[in-house]
């Protein structure tokens, strides 16, 4: 099971990951063209109330603080690193906290469900390889 769980989470971190990368790039190649702004960026009204004015911090931030942690937790489950199941959790945790502020700002989208989503199943999978969801543990519990 922990092996299946271990699988799961690399695909998970290397798609959470590359698509971040892909966003951040989106959102400031958008910004800083703007005959492909309207393509690749969501209006700029949804950063009335925010700091930004475009949205090219936005999208270095996502792929600092998004991409960012999937690729150094992928990296460690890649080498089989004893950190492996702690970056995934703050990697999880960094891509479910990004969900949560976006909202603040832009009307909800179904790539938010996605990324919450993923984001959840990556917090699924470390349970599972801390042993937290182990049918052993359970019984052990419950007598």
């Amino acid at each position: 099971m922990k092996r299946v769980a271990r699988i799961a989470l690399l695909v998970t971190q290397a798609f959470v990951g590359l698509t971040a990368v892909a966003g951040g790039v989106a959102l400031i190649v958008g910004s800083l063209d703007p005959a492909l702004g309207t393509v690749l960026v969501p209006p700029l009204d949804y950063l009335d109330g925010s700091p930004f004015t475009s949205y090219v911090v936005p999208g270095i931030v996502l792929i600092a603080l998004v991409a960012g942690p999937q690729a150094v937790a992928f990296g460690l489950g890649l080498a089989r690193s004893r950190w492996f199941v702690m970056t995934s959790a703050a990697a999880a945790f960094a891509c479910v906290i990004w969900i949560f502020v976006q909202m603040v700002f832009i009307p909800f989208s179904f790539l938010q469900a996605l990324y919450f989503a993923l984001g959840l199943v990556e917090f699924g999978l470390v349970m599972v390889l801390l042993g937290v969801l182990d049918q052993q543990s359970s019984r052990a519990a419950a007598a």
